[in-house]
């Protein structure tokens, strides 16, 4: 699918691997509305690119089926592409130090993570569904952003792990339940890329991290990302799976 002249949802675009993408696919001509729950950095980034910003929850299925709406009534181009970014990743043992079940943090990671994505994913497929088809019968494409995590969860990591596991293990059966609708469904899990919450480390702490990195042996370039999403949306036979973008990385325990 060519993404000059589509309209283009990012989750998540105010910042961080959202914001890449954002900016990536406004420059290869899609006009892109940014979803945020920071309704200032989503505006930020949409002003710089020519896009616009809505504030929205990705948790919360009424708010989104809303701003997609609005979203596509306001935009010149047809809904082609979306873009999941939304996350959190607060990190909690199961059981904390004073010996409270993490409950309230694995349901908020899932919710945002996991339910957020489907939120988003399902309201944008409602929209596609209802277009012409292109050449090559394709409406649209679902971009949803796992982790590493999903097959390398280190120790505090089990809400985050099992929201991105989550994301990969429905790749599959929602591509397959969007065929006949010619639209494709792929996730992307990154491993370490520099992101506002990788660079609020401590230096000792990012090299330590980039030592498992085989090669390149760095933090991934959000851009890097982007990349792979246009990669996705451009390619018509990727459908059905979660792509590893990692630099061979495998995370250790801690």
């Amino acid at each position: 699918m060519q993404i000059a002249g589509h309209m283009a949802i990012v989750t998540g675009g105010g910042s961080g691997l959202g914001a890449a993408t954002a900016r990536h696919l406004a420059g290869l001509g899609a006009e892109v509305a940014i979803f945020d729950f920071d309704p200032e950095r989503g505006q930020a980034v949409a002003g710089e690119i020519g896009g616009r910003a809505y504030q929205v929850d990705v948790g919360d299925a009424e708010a989104v089926g809303a701003a997609v709406a609005q979203a596509v009534d306001a935009s010149r181009g047809a809904l082609r592409a979306v873009v999941n970014c939304a996350g959190v990743a607060n990190a909690a043992r199961v059981v904390q130090r004073d010996g409270t079940p993490s409950t309230a943090v694995f349901e908020r990671v899932i919710r945002v993570n996991l339910i957020g994505s489907f939120n988003v994913m399902a309201h944008a497929c409602a929209q596609m569904k209802a277009l012409e088809p292109l050449d090559g019968g394709e409406r649209g494409v679902i971009v949803n952003t796992s982790s590493a995590a999903w097959q390398d969860g280190q120790v505090g990591q089990a809400a985050y792990a099992a929201s991105k596991g989550g994301i990969a293990a429905m790749s599959l059966p929602v591509a397959r339940d969007l065929a006949r609708d010619g639209i494709r469904c792929v996730a992307v899990a990154p491993g370490l890329f520099r992101t506002p919450m990788m660079e609020a480390l401590p230096e000792e702490t990012t090299t330590a991290i980039t030592a498992n990195i085989p090669f390149p042996a760095r933090l991934g370039d959000p851009a890097e990302f982007a990349l792979m999403v246009a990669q996705i949306i451009e390619n018509p036979y990727l459908n059905g799976t979660t792509i590893r973008l990692d630099g061979a990385t495998r995370l250790p325990m801690r």
